[in-house]
């Protein structure tokens, strides 16, 4: 079964959807369920989510994570299909640790290919599993924000939450 739950957070209301296994297939600062559902790949999405009070250890590392612990988020398991340099970029942002943003054009490179700058920002824009997928941690060359689907006072709010914290 599918479910999904949505947590108050510092940082404003955060929706995860899990699979059975309490795999997150995807999340971020909202309350709308349909902002989410359309970025996860048809074949991970068996059936209509359902509606949960609670994601067990998803929901606790969603509150740990804004309540100050960033590695809180680390051993949450994630799903996401699409192509392989994007599937294998997603596992490098995962390694991107908190409080150590890099740009685009170092993310290229650490996810090995270097001149694929593009690809890397496309990463970032197809990710669907914000925060447990750190995309926030991604800056332009000039270390200015750069674009954020759940917007830039987010990514600001996380990336000092992640200065002062990590």
């Amino acid at each position: 079964m599918i479910k999904w739950s949505t947590a108050n957070t510092a940082a404003g209301p955060f929706t995860a959807v899990v699979d059975a296994d309490d795999v997150v297939l995807a999340s971020g600062w909202t309350a709308r369920l349909d902002e989410l559902v359309p970025q996860i790949s048809r074949d991970l999405l068996s059936a209509a989510p359902r509606e949960s009070a609670d994601l067990g250890p998803v929901t606790r590392a969603i509150r740990d994570y804004h309540a100050g612990d960033v590695r809180a988020i680390d051993e949450i398991p994630v799903r996401q299909r699409s192509g392989e340099f994007l599937e294998h970029a997603w596992e490098v942002l995962r390694k991107v640790p908190a409080g150590e943003p890099v740009s685009y054009t170092e993310f290229a490179t650490l996810a090995g290919r270097p001149q694929a700058v593009r690809a890397a920002a496309a990463a970032c824009a197809r990710n669907a599993a914000a925060l447990f997928v750190p995309c926030h941690r991604v800056l332009r060359s000039d270390g200015s924000l750069g674009g954020f689907r759940w917007g830039l006072p987010v990514k600001r709010w996380l990336l000092d939450h992640e200065r002062t914290t990590a």
